[in-house]
């Protein structure tokens, strides 16, 4: 039953009902002749084998039986032959309660083979001893009508089973899926969820069949995703803020500083004919030691890669 659809499906332990497989193993909800009750599955039997002397000994046992007893033998195999057609012809258990269909058709088989040995033994006894005596009146001889009411099996009387067949939709969640990008505009090491995760719906339609109101099959007849998810989409940050400018040494200390030109900010850049950034290869007279914001004209040409930031690098 690996991987079958959840359905209701002959019970492995009584053929006559029907047990509900849940898509992975057997429950206790069982359907019997239209209504629906709980019955926990019985552990499978154990089928002892007996020995071939067993056998035979049975048999050497049993026929000396038969032969001694068969009138009793044959009214009670007549009736479990009986008994074995009614439990095969309606699906029931009968009073015998027979475990399952295969032990209705095995009971049933050794029940008319016992019926047809024992008319066979009858035919082989001496016609005297079944023959009856000249004492005997000759009305014994007519079967009264009690007995012959009671040699008749009742008919049997076949139900159809009540069959209703439907679809049925069933609707489920459809995950979304998560995904992540890199955004500049975020600082290193902080995320948001700029998206957020939806989940979809998907629909499947089965052909439910009902059998006395009660389920005994399901097939998939379609399915498809009537909402599509919403993937989740997580931002990264990835911007490094620029490193901090170092302070300017103060005016007084540079040569031939008379202040800080406009023109840059976040550190003081001298005014003079020409500045240089230090440790570069200007030759002055000036030069600016830091990092500094070009806020207007780069008149001293320090922003050499033209980020907007002057002797950076």
């Amino acid at each position: 039953m690996s991987g079958q659809q959840p359905g209701w499906f002959p019970d492995p332990s009584d053929a006559t009902r029907w047990r509900w497989w849940d898509g992975a193993a057997w429950t206790d909800q069982v359907g019997e002749n239209g209504r629906r009750r709980s019955v926990p599955l019985a552990p499978p039997v154990r089928r002892v084998r007996l020995p071939r002397w067993a056998w035979i000994v049975i048999v050497v046992v049993a026929l000396p039986l038969l032969v001694i007893l068969w009138p009793v033998v044959a009214i009670a195999a007549f009736v479990v032959l009986v008994t074995g057609i009614v439990a095969l012809w309606t699906g029931k258990r009968t009073w015998v309660r027979f475990p399952s269909r295969r032990a209705a058709v095995g009971a049933t088989a050794a029940a008319a083979a016992i019926v047809l040995a024992t008319g066979g033994v009858t035919a082989a006894l001496p016609r005297a001893s079944v023959a009856p005596t000249i004492a005997e009146p000759v009305a014994s001889l007519t079967p009264t009508a009690s007995a012959t009411a009671r040699s008749t099996p009742e008919p049997v009387v076949s139900r159809t089973p009540h069959t209703v067949t439907t679809e049925v939709s069933v609707v489920a969640a459809v995950p979304f899926e998560k995904s992540s990008v890199d955004d500049p505009t975020i600082m290193r090491g902080e995320t948001r969820v700029t998206t957020a995760g939806v989940d979809g719906e998907s629909t499947a339609v089965y052909r439910v069949t009902m059998t006395d109101g009660v389920e005994t099959a399901r097939v998939l007849v379609r399915e498809s995703v009537t909402r599509a998810p919403v993937s989740e989409v997580t931002s990264v940050g990835t911007y490094d803020a620029p490193a901090p400018v170092a302070a300017a040494p103060p005016a007084a200390e540079q040569s031939g500083s008379e202040g800080c030109d406009e023109n840059y900010a976040d550190a003081c850049v001298p005014i003079d004919s020409d500045v240089d950034c230090a440790g570069g290869k200007g030759n002055g007279p000036s030069y600016f030691d830091g990092v500094a914001r070009v806020v207007g004209a780069d008149v001293y040409k320090l922003d050499g890669d033209g980020d907007g930031w002057a002797c950076n690098g």
